[in-house]
């Protein structure tokens, strides 16, 4: 979950490196460094703790300038933060690397390195990967062979970066596990975790496949598969800009991303609905051939995505009457399933390189599931090239860390996805057409919801001092309140969790105080008059209500009982709509507490170990 840059130009790189590292700042943000090979031939290093812009300083108080170079923002996984943990590590100033990913056997290595009188100077897995290359140097191979070999012995996940002092012409690039990208410039070349990163000074990219090492210098780049044979890998433009990961007028990316979701939604929806129905063809060419005989979801996801995937099951069965089973992706790939003939796997991931995800999605191709499906965001990640087919969500980059405008457009290309197949079985001409002006509405009616921040800001002050929270839904409107509580969690610290209403007097109950808040989401839908009992339960005990609610449900504010009125919407897409006022909730209770909206303490954006 850290993140790389590397640059080999005919300028000094300092800056290019910086700037992509604070681009990827939210990919791992405890420490951060930059190796470059200097003019007179010799590594020199700069590292600190904390943050990008505290290696800028140091660099700004100690400059020092290359014309290539290797740079890392980190996200522990082996050894706390601090500066010796820090990358890029280097073995005898000769080498250095960067390194996103876990070596599983790395213990093994240290101390069959260690017999070798290698000295370590981090907790890291990946200093064993340094002394590694230095020793297949030392045999007499070039940059390129020592770390082909070096590689066949690491076990795990690895995207590498790598320079050394005898190789000055050259940076070696190298991924199994994690994305790494090269940006292709003019007589200049560079590598990142994310396009993003490199936007400022290109935007025609080659992604790395896995078991690909290449080969850098500054007018060619060669890429080998991990059989060692010379491939091709096409060049793609990227449609982004550079300015498209700046906050602009907006406090926090977070909030940027809240605001942004109504143009996403409509880019996620656009050329994809037409008067009455979902378009043919939106999953490619083959959608037809490959859902033929589908009559089973299986969804897999983690985190933000793995509530999605809880809606899109009240749809499946819901709406298009098609059994789906959701399941977290790190239970999924550890456990004995059955495959059910005619069964589609469905991935889900903003990244496309979630690690568990990637992982279950090759265990399912191997089980024999009919058809493999991913709803991402980013079109030339792993996922979408390994799945059969693939439904975009153009929510456009998210660099907040708690998702947002990332959940929405999952949830529009579910509803998608759910009609494309239900019109194969339940769903009707007139339902479909039905659901199909009601995600054509969505963008105007978030619109509207975001015309309550200054309520929501008011209402976020009763929980700036408090510990815990609660937050209950129910039917489709449960993993609705799983997302609000997680986000709540995610960003302002405070302890949330979320059950389906009427689990309340199961045991939950027993927490409901003055000093329990307990957020409620109410649209007005069937389960209405059910829900309202169990406000009634919350109330009795002396419990704090901040209800969410439909304009028309007849929740009124008084006393114990707060309320946020919520335009009327159509039920199916109801949770859209009622997940934006819990972002803004999360979003204001953070910034009174003071803290770091965007970059959360212990999280990182895209979890690509793990």
């Amino acid at each position: 979950m850290c993140g790389i840059v590397g640059a080999i130009a005919q300028r000094n790189v300092t800056p290019i490196l910086l700037e992509g590292l604070r681009r990827l700042e939210y990919r791992g943000y405890d420490s951060a460094g930059i190796a470059l090979l200097t003019e007179s031939g010799a590594l020199d290093r700069r590292r600190t703790l904390g943050k990008v812009a505290e290696l800028s300083k140091a660099i700004d108080s100690a400059p020092f300038t290359g014309l290539r170079g290797i740079a890392h923002t980190r996200w522990a996984t082996h050894g706390l933060p601090s500066e010796q943990n820090a990358h890029p590590h280097i073995c005898r100033q000769h080498v250095a690397v960067v390194h996103n990913g876990i070596i599983e056997n790395h213990e093994e290595l240290r101390r069959l390195q260690a017999a070798r009188d290698h000295k370590f100077t981090s907790q890291t897995d990946t200093e064993v990967i340094v002394h590694q290359i230095h020793d297949e140097l030392a045999k007499g191979a070039d940059l390129l062979t020592a770390v082909r070999d070096a590689v066949k012995v690491l076990h795990g996940a690895y995207a590498l970066g790598v320079i050394a002092t005898d190789a000055p012409d050259r940076l070696i690039a190298a991924r199994q596990g994690s994305p790494l990208v090269i940006g292709v410039g003019i007589g200049e070349h560079f590598i990142a975790s994310d396009v993003a990163a490199l936007l400022p000074v290109t935007r025609r990219f080659i992604f790395l496949e896995e078991g690909d090492i290449a080969d850098l210098t500054t007018d060619t780049v060669t890429i080998y598969d991990r059989s060692g044979a010379v491939v091709e890998r096409p060049i793609r433009e990227s449609e982004l800009t550079a300015d498209a990961a700046d906050r602009g007028q907006y406090r926090h990316f977070m909030l940027k991303e809240i605001h942004e979701q109504p143009r996403a939604i409509a880019e996620t929806l656009e050329a994809r609905l037409g008067n009455e129905r979902v378009l043919p063809g939106i999953l490619g060419p083959e959608e037809d051939a490959l859902l033929a005989d589908i009559n089973e979801v299986q969804i897999i996801a983690c985190g933000t995505s793995y509530h999605a995937g809880l809606v899109a099951k009240y749809w499946f069965e819901g709406i298009a009457g098609v059994r789906c089973n959701v399941e977290v992706a790190s239970e999924f790939r550890y456990r004995r399933s059955v495959v059910v003939p005619g069964t589609l796997f469905v991935t889900i991931s903003q990244s496309g390189e979630t690690a568990d995800t990637l992982a279950a999605l090759r265990q399912a191709k191997q089980q024999g599931f009919r058809t493999t499906l991913t709803v991402c965001n980013v079109p030339e990640s792993s996922l979408v090239r390994e799945s059969d087919l693939s439904l975009m969500t153009r929510a456009g980059p998210e660099i907040g860390v708690a998702s947002t405008k990332a959940f929405t457009t999952q949830l529009v290309a579910l509803l998608m996805l759910v009609t494309v197949i239900g019109r194969r079985h339940r769903i009707k001409p007139e339902r479909e057409a039905a659901i199909v002006r009601a995600m054509t509405a969505l963008p105007a009616q978030i619109e509207s919801v975001l015309q309550l921040d200054d309520v929501i800001t008011r209402t976020a002050e009763g929980f700036a001092e408090l510990h815990h929270a609660l937050f209950l839904g129910r039917g489709v409107q449960y993993p609705v309140a799983m997302e609000g509580a997680l986000k709540l969690k995610e960003i302002s610290y405070i302890h949330a969790e979320a059950y389906p209403a009427g689990e309340l007097k199961h045991g939950p109950l027993a927490l409901v105080d003055a000093d329990m808040p307990v957020v409620t989401v109410a649209p007005n839908d069937e389960l209405l008059e059910k829900l309202k009992s169990n406000l009634e339960e919350v109330r009795a005990r002396g419990g704090r209500l901040y209800v969410f609610a439909d304009d028309q449900s007849g929740i009124r504010p008084g006393g114990d009982i707060t309320v946020v009125t919520v335009p009327t919407t159509d039920e199916v897409v109801s949770p859209m709509i009622y997940t934006v006022p819990l972002q803004l909730l999360a979003y204001h209770v953070a910034v009174l507490r003071g803290t770091d909206v965007d970059q959360p303490r212990n999280l990182a954006k895209s979890v690509t170990v793990e």
